[in-house]
C-alpha cells in the first residue's frame, strides 16, 4: 500500500520536516520512491525501518553510521559480520552511557534525600548557600562521607 509523506508523519510521530530531512541525509533503507508529479511515496518497510531508525538516533548513534550500516545492508548479503560489528561497537557505547546515566542519577537521587532530610527537619538553611561562605564552603550538616559520594561535597 502507497503512502502519503502525511501518513508516514502521522504514523511514524516523525514531522514532514524530519521525513524530509532522513531522505537528504540519505538515511532510508531503501530510496523515496516518486510519482510523476513529484510526490514522495513510502511502504510499510519504510515504516518499519524507521522505527529501526529512530531507535538508533534516540540511542546516540551518529547519522554517519546509521548511513555506514544502510550501506552495508544495501550492498546485500556478505557483509554481515561487518553490520554486526558496528551494531556491538554501538551497543558498548550504549551500555557505556547507561553506566554514566546510573552515576548521575545516583548522585540526584542523593541530592534529593539530603534536600528532602533537610526541609523535612526545618533545616533549609542549612544547606550550601555560595554566598555564606567566601570560600564556597558552608555545608553545614552533609559531611564528608556524604560530600565524597556526592561528588563535590556541594549541597
Amino acid at each position: 500500500m502507497d503512502l502519503s509523506i502525511g501518513e508516514v508523519a502521522e504514523r511514524s510521530g516523525l514531522s514532514v520536516h524530519a521525513l524530509r530531512f532522513y531522505e537528504r541525509e540519505g538515511l532510508f533503507a531503501n530510496p523515496v520512491r516518486r510519482l510523476s508529479n513529484g510526490r514522495r511515496v513510502y511502504h510499510e518497510e519504510d515504516l518499519e525501518w524507521l522505527a529501526v531508525c529512530t531507535k538508533l538516533r534516540s540511542s546516540g548513534m551518529s547519522l554517519a553510521t546509521i548511513r555506514e550500516y544502510i550501506g552495508l545492508a544495501r550492498r546485500g548479503p556478505g557483509n554481515e559480520h561487518e553490520r554486526l560489528a558496528l551494531l556491538r561497537r554501538h551497543e558498548e557505547e550504549v551500555e557505556a552511557r547507561i553506566g554514566e546515566l546510573r552515576e548521575a542519577l545516583d548522585v540526584v537521587r542523593y541530592k534529593v534525600r539530603v534536600y528532602a532530610e533537610h526541609l523535612a527537619r526545618g533545616e533549609a538553611d542549612g544547606l550550601w548557600n555560595p554566598s555564606r561562605d567566601g570560600n564556597g564552603n558552608g555545608d553545614a550538616g552533609a559531611g564528608a562521607e556524604a560530600g565524597a559520594r556526592a561528588g563535590s561535597g556541594v549541597e
